[in-house]
């Protein structure tokens, strides 16, 4: 990390110049990472000039208050002045707070979403059903792209299981919190006298890795193929196109046959693999971190819940946050904006307080 802000605006002039040196301009990939590394800076260090710009002139407003202490009107006007100053002081430092704030290497990246039916029988797979919907909804509405990887239908409509990529800046940042147990309350079109079901669904939400960052042995995979089963597709059922791949080390299991050939099947359970073990890595270090933490799905038991989508009240609530909205049926349709921005600002302020505990101030 730089020593000082005025260390980063520094670094921010010398790249810029360096960006106009003709002889750099020739070295293509330098002048990729340059230009990033120049983007990556913009923000803070235009923060930090507004900064010093607001203080400086909050230090002008007090001294004129002090100057104008005899003339009620001009104090007023000057009083005015540096409260309007001092509000614009600490919201440029809490930005200035935010932006030093350590960032999650992999917010950036896109992620793959395992969602899977929990407690409730066919009922379970339905909603999970309906927060993959959710969930593709909003990435559409986010402009990020979906891509469906694999799924295991129930038969009724539902999924015991459905895995899916989103693909889009920032997609991890602004999804890693949907992670856990989601419960629903509501009565099952199965249900015949109109009782209320309690039911879960788990999900789990992953960066996507690359092979650069998760090398996987060869030697480490066991590679079983099978006919695809299911509706539809010319190689269903009349090839083996279907993979499995069992990831010996660790006994993971991935499977894959939405795909036509055996060798988008293939690349795709290892695009999953790789971030299941990317995952169960980041599990690893996080457990020597700190003692019993639990893990990010759960057991998909009913009191192990991030968040509740009650039907007949029209009511979601995110019980880590304690924000409850009742427009449960606009949610499902993927207006989640105010659900993740505000546990995103959750991860903010919660860092912000760390972050307070042994920082005095911005320079």
């Amino acid at each position: 990390m730089f020593e000082s802000l005025f260390n980063v605006e520094k670094r921010f002039n010398d790249i810029g110049e360096l960006l106009a040196d003709p002889q750099i301009a020739t070295d293509y990939e330098q002048m990729v990472r340059l230009a990033k590394e120049r983007s990556e800076l913009e923000d803070l260090v235009d923060t930090h000039r507004r900064f010093r710009t607001a203080q400086r002139e909050m230090e002008e407003a007090q001294a004129l208050l002090a100057e104008e202490a005899q003339d009620p009107e001009m104090a007023e006007l000057a009083r005015e002045e540096v409260q309007r100053l001092e509000l614009a002081v600490a919201t440029l430092q809490q930005s200035l707070q935010l932006l030093l704030l350590p960032s999650d290497p992999a917010d950036e990246k896109n992620v793959i979403v395992e969602i899977r039916a929990g407690t409730g029988g066919d009922e379970a797979g339905l909603f999970a059903a309906d927060l993959y919907r959710m969930y593709a909804r909003w990435a559409e509405a986010q402009r990020y792209k979906v891509d469906l990887l694999s799924q295991n239908e129930t038969g009724v409509g539902g999924f015991k299981e459905v895995i899916f990529s989103v693909r889009g800046p920032g997609a991890y940042s602004r999804l890693k919190h949907e992670s856990g147990v989601h419960r629903v309350q509501r009565v099952p079109v199965t249900e015949s006298q109109g009782r209320i079901h309690t039911s879960t669904a788990t999900v789990a939400v992953l960066p996507e890795m690359s092979e650069v960052e998760v090398e996987i042995s060869p030697n480490d995979i066991r590679i079983d193929v099978f006919r695809a089963g299911g509706p539809g597709g010319q190689s269903v059922n009349t090839t083996d196109s279907a993979v499995r791949l069992t990831h010996l080390p660790t006994g993971l299991v991935i499977s894959c046959q939405d795909e036509k050939s055996q060798l988008q099947n293939r690349a795709r359970a290892l695009q999953i693999l790789r971030a299941r073990l990317y995952a169960m890595e980041m599990e690893r270090q996080m457990e020597e971190q700190t003692e019993a933490r639990r893990s990010q799905v759960g057991s998909g038991e009913r009191s192990e819940k991030v968040r509740t989508y009650n039907y007949p009240q029209n009511r979601v609530t995110d019980h880590r946050i304690g924000l409850t909205l009742h427009r449960l049926d606009a949610v499902m349709e993927g207006d989640l904006d105010e659900l993740v921005e505000s546990l995103m600002a959750a991860e903010q302020a919660e860092k912000l307080a760390r972050l307070s505990d042994g920082t005095n101030g911005v320079n």
